[in-house]
């Protein structure tokens, strides 16, 4: 299948390595959650990575959430483009961390490390994820308080949904105001998480999204095993659906 052009829109700087692009491209319908792969003629070849739409489906332009990573060719040449200037997309998006894949539940959460945030975002963006579930939690992990991205459009989603929508950032290397200190399996451990979000984890109320570190998918998994919630696999229901984000 061919690559088809997009065009930039605009970037956002969040901080010196982390920001956001807004592509215009003309591709396939894709559900939320899903993931597109970007491309860039670097040297004296193709060089392309997948990235998750920030944006919902049915809204434009297209949306992406990245990191600068040491000595990666890509981000650090798509970090410094330009409106109007050139990059590829598939037509087609693909990826399976979409909400028709996690059961019904009554309460739903969303655990995000660095730019794992994007497709959260996407999902919130459609009428799915507030028709289906009664409560909704996000919970947003970062270094730095800066990297706390798109607050602004989070807190649309507070004042959407009052009482139904909780939002709870966490900052794990400086204290941060209105922001959990320390790491998700720490709050998950101790049990600030779930105080903090006025609502408890329970294999029979909850499903559990989980996006970004390797590190924390992993160890967040094995503590909510501990508490007889399993990931949820075809055949096999669960209440845990995990991505990792590299």
């Amino acid at each position: 299948m061919g690559w088809v052009k997009g065009h930039v829109r605009d970037l956002k700087r969040w901080t010196d390595r982390l920001f956001s692009l807004q592509v215009d491209a003309d591709i396939e319908p894709f559900k939320a959650g899903q993931y597109n792969r970007l491309r860039l003629f670097i040297g004296d070849e193709w060089v392309g990575r997948p990235y998750s739409y920030v944006n919902p489906p049915d809204s434009r332009p297209l949306e992406f959430h990245m990191v600068t990573v040491p000595e990666g060719p890509l981000t650090n040449r798509l970090i410094h483009l330009q409106p109007g200037d050139e990059v590829e997309l598939m037509p087609r998006s693909t990826g399976l961390f979409t909400l028709d894949q996690v059961p019904d539940a009554r309460d739903l959460w969303l655990l995000a490390t660095g730019t794992g945030l994007g497709p959260f975002l996407s999902m919130l963006g459609t009428d799915e994820s507030w028709t289906r579930f009664e409560n909704i939690r996000l919970v947003h992990s970062v270094r730095q308080q800066a990297e706390l991205a798109y607050r602004d459009r989070i807190h649309a989603f507070l004042e959407q949904a009052p009482g139904r929508f909780g939002y709870l950032p966490m900052v794990s290397r400086e204290d941060g105001p209105g922001a959990l200190r320390g790491r998700v399996t720490a709050a998950l451990q101790d049990g600030r998480l779930e105080q903090a979000a006025g609502l408890a984890i329970a294999a029979e109320s909850s499903q559990l999204m989980l996006c970004g570190n390797p590190d924390m998918v992993r160890d967040t998994q094995a503590l909510l095993r501990e508490r007889g919630l399993q990931r949820h696999r075809r055949g096999r229901p669960g209440q845990v659906t995990v991505e990792n984000y590299w």
